[in-house]
């Protein structure tokens, strides 16, 4: 983020530039990135445990394929293939409690994106006859 913000222009607080939040963000992220990992060499902790592969490229995949999915396909079907996806991920998936979670992730998606804020974003997209 602070390198890609370094081609706008920064402007002052008052009247912040398109470079300010990018550039102010990745420096407190960096910042707190720097202090965890002094402190890591300060503190005992609990050692890492295994990498769980499986879940995470589920949700990788899943992340990908909202991308991919989200102009041509829709806001609710990628939302709902994102979440169900993602959901199988963890340890204790249950089909029906995703199947409502993703229904209602949709509808607060639409609600949010799409008429709240009016973001020219399609809720079902060409593939299933919209717009």
């Amino acid at each position: 983020a602070i390198v890609l913000g370094q081609d706008y222009e920064m402007g002052p607080a008052g009247r912040m530039g398109p470079a300010y939040f990018p550039s102010v963000l990745g420096d407190l992220l960096a910042l707190v990135g720097a202090a965890s990992l002094i402190r890591s060499f300060f503190r005992q902790g609990e050692p890492i445990g295994r990498l769980y592969w499986r879940e995470l490229a589920l949700v990788l995949v899943a992340v990908l394929l909202f991308g991919f999915l989200v102009r041509d396909a829709g806001l609710i079907p990628a939302t709902l293939v994102l979440i169900m996806i993602s959901s199988y991920a963890g340890q204790k998936f249950n089909l029906a409690k995703s199947i409502a979670l993703a229904i209602g992730a949709s509808l607060f998606a639409v609600g949010l994106f799409v008429k709240l804020l009016g973001l020219p974003m399609p809720m079902l997209g060409p593939w299933f006859g919209g717009a």
